[in-house]
């Protein structure tokens, strides 16, 4: 295992590893779940409501690669309530507002203090699944006051992770802005299946953060063989530690 502070930048994914995803995603849907009947709402409990909502948005991503987020989150509005038999309650108004649900999604606890500490020591570096305007409501909000030295958004690759061009993006910039090669980038994320094992497949290092629940970014036994994990921390907080 190599030493932490041999990397120069940490690339984070931002929602699910700095900001609850999962959380933002369930209580932004509440104005179309709540209309469940009572059975119906058990059979969509959240995890299953989150499961179901991963297949949705990645299925449209791969179809629509260059689509921004919030309209992919509109699409995905317009999928989860055609599957629970909830199209009659979809609004424009309520559409609209899950699309742009994205600036009010929360940190986690420990993720604030983390960055700043975690500043000290390397470039801070996101690699997002979003758009540039989304990440800006953002860093305007949840990470007021954190300074992230590159960001890098599906909307400027032209894809999604988890493709490997996002990755070949984020090494190619890393190394032209800030002057880090690819073997000195740590992929810090949570989850699995968008960022970790393709990060993996295209050759850096990664680092998981197991963020709990955790029904989207995937479990550790079900990693595809021969892709192993660099560092594996519970919280953030346990990464600073060790590299302090």
């Amino acid at each position: 295992m190599r030493d932490l502070k041999s990397y120069g930048a940490l690339s984070f994914d931002c929602y699910g590893t700095l900001v609850d995803w999962e959380g933002g995603i369930i209580k932004a849907l509440t104005p179309l779940t709540k209309h469940l009947c009572p059975n119906t709402a058990t059979t969509y409990d959240r995890q299953a409501l989150l499961t179901l909502y991963a297949a949705c948005e990645g299925r449209i991503q791969r179809q629509y690669p260059k689509m921004k987020y919030p309209s992919i989150l509109e699409q995905v509005y317009d999928e989860l309530a055609k599957e629970m038999d909830l199209q009659e309650h979809v609004t424009p108004e309520d559409r609209a507002a899950f699309g742009a649900s994205i600036g009010a999604w929360e940190p986690f606890p420990d993720t604030i203090a983390a960055l700043h500490q975690l500043s000290k020591h390397f470039k801070l570096v996101i690699l997002s699944n979003v758009d540039k305007e989304s990440f800006s409501r953002t860093l305007a909000g949840p990470l007021a006051g954190i300074t992230f030295d590159a960001v890098y958004v599906a909307e400027e690759i032209g894809s999604y992770k988890p493709s490997l061009n996002n990755f070949d993006y984020l090494a190619k910039r890393c190394e032209l802005d800030l002057q880090v090669p690819k073997h000195k980038i740590l992929q810090t994320a949570y989850a699995l299946f968008h960022d970790l094992t393709p990060a993996k497949k295209y050759g850096l290092d990664v680092c998981l953060i197991e963020r709990k629940p955790n029904v989207m970014g995937g479990e550790v036994e079900n990693l595809e063989d021969g892709i192993t994990l660099d560092f594996t921390f519970p919280t953030l907080r346990e990464m600073v530690d060790a590299v302090a």
